[in-house]
């Protein structure tokens, strides 16, 4: 018989029976009743009165029993904390059982009871669960400890769980390494500076080893541990990669994934001319291919993931262009996404393949999936240029079809093709005509209007085709009306004798008759230039316009970058990053890849690079609407921050501002000086995270100035900060420098765009240093299409204070008369350098051996071909000062200081062997 009995309403399942039962002396009896209750408590029914009679049976050999009575307490601990204790004993009890299966249900059951009162008593269970011989108790108890750090973190902390879970990672079994790997991971999200998961090279040893043997949920938490690890080298990332290559061939998809996202970030660090790193391209292939095997959801999911690593790496899937073609019991989201990235991998190799695909694709049923099949088309032709001719004639041949949302996908998509080829497919336009009674979507009706309006000095009656759509004015949409307004100006400056009176005519609706601000504005600027000088209207409005782009739609570097970071998880799927979508603390660490391997980055010593981020991209602000007020009131802070303001005349390195002070430079909280000092073991793990310090010692040594140069600070080449798409046409890029004691920020203003730009204002955010423009952006004259304008702006330390991430991490705002734009950028630390940094010896020696040497950290500058006298001549031109000098065992020694802005001093000494490349600095901060 099934255990649906248990579920029937007799009057047996009254709570007064169930509780003689409960109390019977016959074990199979006792059993019974304990079912019912258990079903009873599934269905809904309230029997929290049974709690003492249920408790009572925990005493029993029975395994099945003993489950059925811990289900119960899970349930009913909450509402019945005081009752909950009388289980106490019988836990404790059961965690010497003899049998193993016993002692890990004890603690798994004792760490999903959330009662504040019990977890006092479940700590000395634990612990002996934690060491326990069976590693069947060991991996429950490794998740029991996440489990109960989420109820009382500092309990955990106290008892000194964490240590014992740590120790677990090198525990013989490869389950319980893997459960405690999930456990730290855990609880490591929960606290994101805590450094649970200290990872060096034999902790990652272990987890490969382990990597093997574990069960396949085991293997994806110790391989998203792995994907958090920074080699050191090319060739340990190397190692890893070769060891963690073998999970492609899994079964589990999500094992698949977890392996491809190590081998995406780890591929970063390899050489390209490598050999292996061909070889890896090829063995990533396969597996993605064979995700497409599976059933419609997992293919989508595998689709969302593909469709990120072909914009980080198509050559990996270039030859696999033929799994991407749509089957015809595809579901809809599975077409379109495969779409989407035949798109992304078309070139001239394969380029007919996809085009006979695409037009068997527009013959379909399913309307969305035919208008993304023609959008295709024009894309195609847009991105290979060499197919541009065979995509016209394919369009050409849709259109003549007569299909109603056929012929006005393929007239958008004209468009855009005109756009980018000018003045090469134009014959075309006779046939586009044919079809203009038939538009009725707003976006194809905008679209032949602009194709009207721009060629209608080869379209003979293009003032009768244009005032036919001036007849229903007001009922067309906002796009339709600003296009038409547009479209009949430019008639009207290309024939002005012939399209006089309609001219006026759109102008009064546009001005006069309509309620619609954008169009209202646009008609009077078009009035005003042609009533005062319709020669420059004619070069404003007849400017010819720059090319589009190939690919609109790519996601943005560093989002991408981040989410590369993220494949196997919702991020990869939704294609945003974590904090767009999480609530609370959790999940919105923003992740990077490790730096590329040959650009300069060192991941011994992140001081040591390229200034600001040249080669690592700036971190993305938040979209527009994602912050927290405009230009005038920049504040992209969490609402429940506060930062105290500071004074320009208070001394900051009198108060901790930075909630640590150089604390991300050098590992504990801060203190005013910090000594790098002799003896030295391995950078701490929090200086890894100094990508924040881009333009470090490396970049004072001004490597291509060679000796003969002239002194002075290090100035980094430009960057681009702000790309032109995203900003409407204005891109920005620029430099950080200090001359003569004044910070300045370098920009060249260049607009892309084809209207005037003026209004130029400039505001930082709140920022570590305390870094603001020090006067208004000094842009005077109005910035013309494809000008160029180089700024200098003197910045002060006297703004706001707010502790980075990086440190040295400067969000900017840029205001012009056309939008509000938001970007990042890192600057040097080496420009918060003052003059008045060189310490008297005397008071260096007291400061020097006032710092203990417990503390210490180590990091190497590479490449470095001078001499101690030249480098020092170099470093003090960016006001790093050389006390004293000595000579030991041939190696020179040079003391140094550095004084902040905020008044933090910081101590150094360099050794430096001749003939030796490689400089090296030993750290210690004093605390």
């Amino acid at each position: 018989m099934t255990d649906s009995k248990y579920f029937t309403t007799t009057k047996k399942g009254e709570i007064f029976e169930l509780k003689a039962e409960l109390n019977s002396d016959k074990k199979e009896k006792k059993k019974e009743a304990v079912k019912k209750v258990i079903a009873s408590m599934t269905v809904g029914k309230d029997v929290s009165a049974l709690f003492p009679d249920v408790v009572n049976c925990m005493q029993t050999d029975n395994l099945e029993l003993k489950k059925l009575v811990y289900l119960y307490l899970m349930n009913y601990a909450k509402s019945q904390p005081d009752m909950a204790i009388m289980a106490v004993n019988t836990f404790v009890k059961d965690c010497e059982d003899l049998n193993p299966l016993i002692r890990a249900l004890a603690v798994r059951t004792m760490g999903c009871i959330r009662v504040d009162k019990i977890t006092e008593y479940l700590c000395e269970p634990l612990r002996k669960c934690l060491k326990d011989e069976d590693p069947y108790v060991r991996k429950t108890a490794a998740v029991c400890v996440a489990k109960l750090h989420d109820i009382n973190a500092q309990l955990v902390e106290d008892q000194g769980f964490l240590d014992t879970l740590k120790d677990l990672i090198s525990d013989s079994n490869p389950m319980v390494v893997a459960n405690a790997v999930a456990a730290l991971s855990e609880i490591a999200e929960s606290h994101p500076n805590s450094n649970l998961l200290d990872l060096n090279p034999q902790t990652i040893n272990k987890l490969l080893t382990a990597l093997n043997e574990c069960t396949e949920w085991g293997q994806i938490f110790i391989l998203d541990c792995l994907a958090s690890y920074l080699p050191r080298d090319d060739r340990e990332s190397q190692s890893i990669c070769e060891r963690v290559t073998p999970r492609l061939s899994h079964a589990n998809s999500a094992v698949v994934l977890s392996a491809v996202k190590v081998l995406m970030k780890f591929m970063e660090m390899l050489p390209k001319d490598l050999d292996y790193y061909g070889t890896l391209l090829k063995k990533l292939a396969p597996p993605l291919v064979t995700l497409l095997s599976a059933e419609p959801e997992l293919q989508y999911v595998a689709l969302r993931n593909i469709n990120l690593i072909v914009q980080k790496r198509p050559e990996i899937l270039k030859h696999e262009m033929k799994v991407f073609f749509v089957k015809y019991n595809d579901p809809i989201y599975v077409k379109l996404e495969k779409l989407d990235i035949m798109i992304r991998l078309a070139s001239q190799a394969n380029i007919a393949q996809v085009l006979a695909e695409l037009k068997e694709y527009a013959t379909e049923v399913d309307v969305d999936f035919v208008r993304k099949a023609v959008r295709a088309i024009g894309r195609c032709a847009i991105k290979v240029e060499q197919s541009a001719e065979r995509c016209v004639s394919t369009l050409l041949d849709l259109i003549q079809t007569k299909v109603n949302y056929v012929v006005q996908e393929a007239i958008v998509v004209i468009k855009d093709i005109f756009r980018k080829y000018p003045n090469k497919y134009e014959s075309v336009i006779a046939t586009l005509c044919e079809n203009l009674d038939s538009l009725d979507e707003p976006e194809a009706r905008a679209a032949m209007i602009w194709i009207v309006g721009e060629y209608a000095e080869r379209i003979d009656n293009a003032d009768e085709l244009l005032e036919s759509f001036l007849e229903g004015f007001h009922d067309e949409s906002t796009q339709v009306q600003l296009q038409l307004l547009t479209a009949i100006v430019k008639l009207f400056l290309k024939k002005p004798t012939e399209t006089q009176e309609l001219v006026q005519q759109v102008l009064s609706l546009a001005t006069q008759d309509s309620d619609n601000p954008d169009l209202r504005d646009r008609g009077y600027i078009y009035w005003r230039l042609l009533s005062t000088d319709p020669v420059a209207a004619k070069e404003v409005v007849l400017a010819e316009k720059p090319l589009i782009s190939e690919e609109t739609d790519l996601i943005e570097p560093t989002l991408l970058e981040e989410l590369i970071c993220h494949i196997g998880t919702l991020a990869s799927v939704y294609h945003k990053p974590p904090s767009a979508f999480v609530e609370g603390s959790r999940g919105v660490q923003h992740k990077r890849l490790p730096p590329r391997a040959g650009s300069g980055e060192s991941t011994e010593s992140p001081d040591v690079g390229q200034s600001g981020p040249s080669e690592a991209p700036p971190a993305v602000i938040p979209s527009q609407g994602d912050l927290l007020g405009d230009l005038l009131n920049l504040d992209l802070a969490p609402p429940t921050a506060t930062v105290p303001s500071v004074q320009p005349s208070m001394q900051m390195g009198a108060m901790d501002l930075l909630g640590g002070g150089l604390d991300s430079l050098m590992g504990d909280e801060s203190d005013t000086v910090i000594k790098l000092s002799e003896r030295g073991t391995a950078m701490p793990a929090s200086l890894g995270g100094a990508p924040a310090v881009g333009g470090g010692l490396g970049d004072l040594f001004d490597l291509g100035g060679g000796v003969g140069m002239p002194t002075g600070s290090y100035v980094a080449p430009k960057t681009v900060w702000l790309l032109a798409m995203k900003a409407k046409g204005l891109e920005i890029s620029g430099t950080f420098a200090r001359r003569g004691g004044i910070i300045q920020m370098d920009l060249s203003l260049t607009n892309k765009a084809m209207s005037v730009m003026t209004d130029f204002a400039i505001q930082f955010n709140r920022n570590s240093f305390g870094l603001a423009p020090a006067g208004p952006l000094q842009v005077l004259t109005p910035l013309s299409p494809n000008q160029t304008i180089d700024v200098s702006l003197p910045l002060s330390t006297s703004g706001p204070v707010m502790k980075m991430e990086p440190l040295n991490n400067l969000q900017v705002a840029v205001k012009n008369n056309i939008d509000v734009f938001y970007f990042s950028c890192q600057y040097p630390l080496s420009l918060l350098f003052v003059e008045d940094g060189k310490m008297d010896r005397q008071v260096f020696l007291a400061t020097w051996k006032d710092i203990p040497n417990d503390n210490e950290a180590q990091f190497q500058i590479k490449d470095i071909h001078l001499n101690s006298d030249v480098a020092s001549n170099k470093l003090q031109g960016s006001n790093i000062f050389t006390i004293a000098k000595r000579t030991v065992e041939g190696q020179d020694m040079l003391y140094q200081s550095v004084k902040l802005t905020n008044g933090i001093w910081v101590l150094a000494e360099m050794r430096i062997q001749t003939g030796n490349p490689n400089y090296t600095v030993n750290g210690n901060k004093e605390t």
